[in-house]
């Protein structure tokens, strides 16, 4: 639900959780939360949604202040991307990748890679008996 979330009741958002017997596995029929909850993951995929201000260089120049004279000037027109959704989505993944990494981090820490490669294999071993 995104956005669209934060406007509802938390009734109009939960995300029930069910048992199947026959897999013997829980499962949500939806996912509300977009994958987190209370800042954890739920097992859900995680959903990401994010907004940016517009573009804020226009057809026409603004209003300025020379900073030597102190006078009011036109800016200086200039439009140097037409689009930022692609800049955007890379910097959005990186700061998606930073907390993923912080997140695993905090969870299965350690000196090395291959220690924490280790805690989450050992980690992933232990709740296959839930």
């Amino acid at each position: 639900m995104g956005f669209i979330a934060a406007g509802r009741f938390g009734s109009e958002v939960q995300d029930e959780i069910f048992y199947d017997s026959e897999e013997k596995r829980f499962y949500r029929r939806t996912n509300n939360a977009g994958g987190i909850e209370g800042g954890m993951s739920n097992g859900e995929p995680i959903i990401l949604r994010a907004a940016m201000k517009p573009i804020s260089t226009l057809r026409r120049p603004l209003s300025s202040v020379n900073l030597v004279t102190k006078k009011e000037v036109k800016a200086i027109k200039e439009r140097a991307d037409i689009c930022a959704v692609p800049a955007a989505s890379v910097i959005g993944e990186a700061a998606v990748a930073f907390e993923i990494a912080r997140a695993m981090r905090e969870k299965f820490g350690g000196d090395s890679i291959e220690e924490v490669r280790r805690n989450y294999t050992s980690y992933m071993e232990y709740i296959k008996g839930f």
